[in-house]
């Protein structure tokens, strides 16, 4: 199994710490955002008498509920086509194990979310990437460097929209280019859309669910996770008019027994959560971005994607090994006693030798603290030596 680039760096960190430091973490996509008060009562007033298990897809009434949710984002979907996880990994994991047998291929834009190529390795899949460029905002690269990659072990495409490393939100044409890829050559679209809500400057985020003709072909992976700012109650879903796949999917479902109940209950209660919640967090999101962007602009020799949704963005610096450097920052490098926690973003893709002088950043910290990171990474590329 491949270490997660996000968290392979810990131990540094929990040393520096320990040595008096001060970070700011900005490796890992844990919203300092508060999770909606109405998930936590649901929790602290429950009327449970046992924690028993709940149905393998998940209970009826939470799911029932997600389709209600659904349908205010204009995606038809009915509760029977939603198989409630145990977080979007394990909805990937579902997924992957479905549609793909050992030694298949899967074909994913990169950079990617790095676990994408842990779930591949726990399936015995292969991750076959076809490259977005940072000069190109990282937007869908051409159909036909798809078309070249399809073989018959393929059997799938996946994104992840918006995109987490690089905060790109594909358009409602791109979706549509890769809509009638699957169909011509019968493979699966599988959308990580946990981001959904976070799309900014008036752009919206168009499902792989909304394309009509797609039924047979999409898999749609979502969580509460970023959305409620509930990354630790692990309740994501797997969702498909596919019955074969949901069939399938359910069958792994019933192998780990049940997603776990007072999670579900949290969730389901975060589902009433109204707009303004998410309106302001937006607001915030937006804001935290325009700052990041501009500060990282202002740094000689440092490259920047402008995300347009989720709260990531990668950053290619003037330093040819990331992982040294993050490092580095966390064993060497000190201003007043504060540092900065970044992720290398060569594990963001599976070609070897790209991305290697990049690193994410999760925004999601707050405006001040964000400026403050961004001086201290300023002035470490200033005194940093390959």
């Amino acid at each position: 199994m491949p270490q997660s680039p996000i968290r392979k760096l810990a131990p540094y960190a929990e040393q520096a710490v320990k040595n008096g430091k001060s970070i700011y973490y900005l490796n890992i996509g844990q919203p300092d955002i508060k999770t909606p008060k109405i998930a936590l009562d649901a929790v602290k007033v429950h009327s449970l008498d046992i924690l028993a298990y709940t149905r393998s897809e998940g209970s009826e009434d939470y799911r029932k509920k997600i389709a209600n949710y659904y349908a205010t984002k204009n995606i038809p979907v009915n509760h029977n086509d939603i198989i409630v996880t145990t977080g979007g990994s394990e909805a990937l994991l579902f997924a992957f194990g479905s549609v793909m047998d050992v030694d298949d291929e899967i074909i994913i834009p990169e950079p990617f979310y790095a676990n994408y190529n842990g779930f591949s390795t726990a399936s015995g899949v292969k991750v076959v990437p076809v490259i977005s460029k940072i000069e190109d905002n990282f937007a869908l690269p051409p159909i036909e460097e798809f078309e070249k990659l399809i073989t018959p072990k393929t059997k799938a495409i996946l994104i992840c929209n918006p995109g987490n490393p690089t905060g790109y939100l594909y358009s409602k044409e791109e979706i549509k280019k890769l809509a009638a890829i699957v169909k011509k050559h019968d493979l699966f679209l599988i959308a990580d859309e946990v981001y959904r809500e976070f799309a900014y400057d008036g752009n919206v985020h168009y499902s792989i669910m909304q394309e009509v003709g797609l039924d047979d072909y999409a898999i749609m992976i979502d969580s509460v996770s970023k959305r409620y700012s509930m990354c630790g109650a692990r309740i994501g879903c797997l969702v498909s008019k596919n019955k074969s796949v949901i069939q399938t999917a359910l069958k792994f479902a019933q192998a780990r027994l049940s997603p776990p109940t007072l999670a579900q209950i949290a969730s389901e209660a975060a589902l009433d959560t109204p707009q303004s919640y998410f309106d302001a967090v937006i607001d915030e999101y937006v804001e935290r971005r325009n700052t990041l962007i501009a500060e990282l602009k202002k740094i000689e020799g440092v490259k920047v994607g402008n995300p347009n949704g989720a709260f990531y963005c990668i950053a290619e610096l003037p330093v040819k090994n990331s992982d040294d450097f993050a490092q580095w920052l966390l064993e060497n490098f000190e201003i007043n006693g504060e540092t900065i926690m970044v992720a290398p973003a060569g594990g963001f893709y599976s070609t070897p030798g790209e991305g290697l002088n990049q690193i994410r950043i999760a925004y999601v910290l707050n405006k001040e603290s964000l400026i403050k990171a961004v001086h201290i990474l300023k002035e470490a590329l200033k005194v940093y030596k390959d």
